[in-house]
């Protein structure tokens, strides 16, 4: 779907994925490596420590549509390498370095147009949702983006990661709207995008742009108003 031919009076709810949605994860990155570096040149003892944030990583992205029951404890299962670790440790260095210590950056990481955009939505009182493969409250509040519901991948009334579409049915459900009515805003199209077409659900992808030429909810926004004032 083009930004232009979004049907405006239709949409009753707007769903975003998180990671590269509403946040550059290239901003991102180089501050991440900076701390990382900065931190384990101090401990070169706990240097394997990088290795397991990149297993998690590659373990993941291994898994499209992976089903569960309790993917939210799976996700550290499969980082265990030959059984030999713990997964209490695997999931304490994961919580510290891929959900906490980033939650710092987002504000500035987060893209332009963003928190305006959310607050149009909101003027026009169409219901904004989140659907993520992680846990997104807490990124959600760095970023001071509010929604009416918050859903993720691993969240047991789901337990299936992206791109299968029960995450996004059950958000749905849970607005008590059709899927018809509901627009899904994601940057991958090989997961969001066929999440969004199994599950019937208009998508659009988010236009990747560098931070500072980053234009895309400006021009949603933009788009919003003339519809819904013509």
């Amino acid at each position: 779907m083009q930004q232009k031919s979004i049907p405006w009076r239709k949409v009753k709810a707007v769903i975003f994925d998180v990671d590269g949605t509403l946040y550059s994860q290239e901003k991102l990155r180089p501050k991440m490596l900076v701390a990382l570096l900065t931190y384990y040149a101090l401990r070169p003892w706990r240097f394997r420590e990088l290795l397991l944030l990149q297993r998690f990583r590659t373990e993941r992205e291994k898994r499209p549509g992976a089903a569960g029951p309790d993917l939210e404890n799976a996700q550290y299962d499969w980082c265990v390498p030959n059984g030999h670790l713990p997964t209490s440790t695997i999931r304490k260095v994961v919580d510290q370095w891929i959900f906490r210590y980033p939650l710092r950056y987002l504000p500035t990481c987060t893209y332009p147009g963003t928190q305006s955009f959310f607050k149009a939505l909101q003027r026009q009182n169409i219901k904004i949702a989140i659907y993520s493969d992680y846990q997104a409250h807490a990124k959600l509040a760095a970023m001071g983006l509010p929604a009416d519901l918050i859903v993720s991948s691993l969240d047991p009334e789901v337990d299936h990661l992206k791109p299968a579409p029960h995450g996004l049915l059950y958000v749905a459900r849970k607005l008590g709207l059709p899927v018809s009515d509901c627009l899904f805003i994601g940057d991958r199209p090989e997961l969001d995008g066929l999440c969004a077409e199994q599950a019937g659900m208009p998508f659009l992808l988010v236009e990747k742009l560098p931070v500072g030429q980053f234009n895309f909810y400006q021009q949603l926004e933009a788009s919003l108003a003339q519809i819904k004032v013509s």
